[in-house]
């Protein structure tokens, strides 16, 4: 069976490495992420990642396959953030996240042979207090440049985040036990 991975995240990649899925391919969806006005973020999220899906599976699943899709954004007092556009929107955002606490969003959808199942993951994030210096030195870096919300929890903006509820992997963007999940409802195990 092959697994196809509707992203071009290097952190899904490598979550999906870690769990030593065999014939792993990465296929990123070609459509633009369109806006869809009145949807929360985790009924966002989870339209997102099926649109993903689908569009990958259309293109190029043969039977048997098994395609995963997933969005992540974070959102905060009912703000949904994406990636920054700029660096300046970058410090914008991590500015908002200081001291405070927000919630990551992830949706992930399998398909396999024309069946389907998706579910939103829901994480809450606390951030201490960050100064406009640790700001500016942390976007000078890169790192938050194409990470919804500006940071990245398993890189350098680990020494921002005081504490999590939820899945840590969400976080990331793919909640691998809501993942699992998933898979099982489909009859597939990656043990």
């Amino acid at each position: 069976m092959r697994v196809i991975l509707a992203s071009a995240s290097p952190r899904r990649r490598e979550l999906m490495e870690m769990l030593r899925t065999p014939e792993l391919l990465i296929v990123p969806a070609r459509g633009e992420e369109l806006p869809h006005p009145g949807l929360g973020p985790a009924e966002l999220v989870e339209a997102l990642s099926r649109a993903k899906a689908e569009e990958v599976a259309s293109r190029c699943a043969e039977p048997g396959d098994l395609v995963i899709g997933a969005d992540t954004v974070v959102a905060l007092d009912g703000a949904v953030l994406g990636k920054p556009r700029d660096e300046a929107e970058a410090c914008r955002m991590l500015r908002a996240l200081s001291g405070r606490a927000h919630r990551v969003y992830t949706g992930v959808t399998v398909i396999r042979d024309g069946q389907s199942r998706s579910h939103a993951e829901e994480t809450a994030v606390h951030f201490r207090a960050l100064d406009d210096g640790e700001i500016r030195r942390y976007v000078a870096t890169g790192e938050p440049m194409d990470k919804a919300g500006a940071y990245g929890a398993q890189g350098l903006a680990s020494l921002f985040v005081e504490r999590l509820e939820g899945d840590f992997f969400n976080v990331m963007g793919l909640p691998l036990c809501a993942l699992g999940k998933l898979l099982r409802e489909l009859g597939v195990t990656l043990l």
